[in-house]
């Protein structure tokens, strides 16, 4: 599918994030110094509100037969990838791209490989749910069937009254939308070893190289500078990839620059999930960064370790972003 709060350590403290946009009085749990992720001004953070997404977000009514949720293709003991190269959908249809993580899914934009008209959550969403290009969820014209279903259910009636209280609790597609992009906003990773600087002398080293070869297009704290780049001078004839969208040549093979956040949980990697192991994925990038060809079997071998490094093990099994075992105080 194309498609967290941290653990405390040393050098993380607590901010109260406030967006540009709109007040809020949601409290972020992200490194000092660092900005709160920009919400939409009419989708305002909330713990109700929250509390949703995340049942929604593992909800398989939200397929057409039932079989398909959020979860299924954002798995969190994968940092919300998948493990596959593609996945499927409901009908069958191959998956077109690799279903990325979501650690700090906030902070991205456009949020897609090689769209970038998506660049907020609650625009995304649609893409998996609604979209048949390919299709994934299956529920586009579904639209009053999906209303129908969560409608039924005692508590969605009263969790969404609770999360939305100015739109008397409607639920609706732009609600759910509202609702899932607001849950995956609080999926933040900033726990990994690289974040707490306990680095290994390895990762170190592979730090070094990364700053001179790797840091111009994987910049910043999420290591993506969510801009489009062709890596490789072959271009699959089923994925042109930025020209998709914009309809010029040298778009062509052009993909959104991935996040390196939790790369040790996600593999497979690049836009096709052709490159299996991290170590590939760097050979894979020759085209781009002609560097990697002079590369030691010792400095791949230290960028890797470097890589394996930003992953955060408490963002993959942190409660609050699992599976909601109670739906308005009841087991689910």
């Amino acid at each position: 599918m194309r498609r967290a709060a941290l653990a405390l350590f040393g050098l993380v403290a607590l901010a109260v994030g406030t967006a540009a946009a709109h007040p809020q009085a949601w409290r972020w749990d992200i490194p000092a110094g660092m900005a709160a992720p920009e919400v939409p001004a009419d989708n305002p953070m909330s713990a109700a509100k929250v509390e949703l997404g995340r049942r929604l977000f593992y909800d398989a009514d939200l397929s057409i037969d039932g079989t398909m949720s959020c979860a299924s293709c954002h798995e969190q003991k994968r940092a919300f990838a998948d493990g596959n190269r593609t996945r499927p959908g409901v009908h069958g249809d191959p998956g077109r791209r690799n279903v990325p993580g979501l650690a700090n899914v906030a902070y991205l934009s456009p949020l897609t490989w090689a769209d970038p008209r998506l660049s907020t959550l609650e625009a995304q969403s649609a893409v998996p749910v609604f979209g048949d290009n390919p299709v994934e969820m299956g529920m586009k014209g579904q639209e009053a069937e999906l209303v129908r279903r969560l409608s039924k259910d005692k508590c969605y009636r009263r969790m969404f009254r609770a999360a939305f209280p100015k739109e008397r609790g409607k639920i609706e597609p732009a609600t759910v939308a509202k609702a899932l992009g607001a849950f995956q906003r609080t999926l933040l990773s900033y726990a990994s070893p690289y974040d707490r600087d306990t680095l290994s002398a390895e990762a170190r080293r592979g730090k070094a190289l990364f700053a001179r070869h790797c840091a111009t297009c994987h910049s910043g704290a999420n290591f993506s500078d969510g801009r489009f780049h062709a890596i490789e001078s072959e271009v699959a004839p089923s994925d042109p990839g930025l020209a998709e969208t914009s309809g010029r040549a040298e778009d062509r093979g052009k993909f959104r620059t991935p996040g390196l956040r939790n790369a040790g949980l996600t593999a497979p990697y690049l836009h096709d999930g052709s490159a299996a192991t991290l170590g590939e994925a760097i050979r894979r990038h020759a085209f781009a960064v002609p560097a990697v060809n002079q590369l030691t079997a010792e400095q791949s071998a230290d960028l890797v370790a470097l890589l394996e490094a930003l992953t955060d093990r408490t963002f993959a099994s942190d409660p609050r972003f699992a599976y909601p075992e109670r739906f308005c105080g009841k087991p689910s």
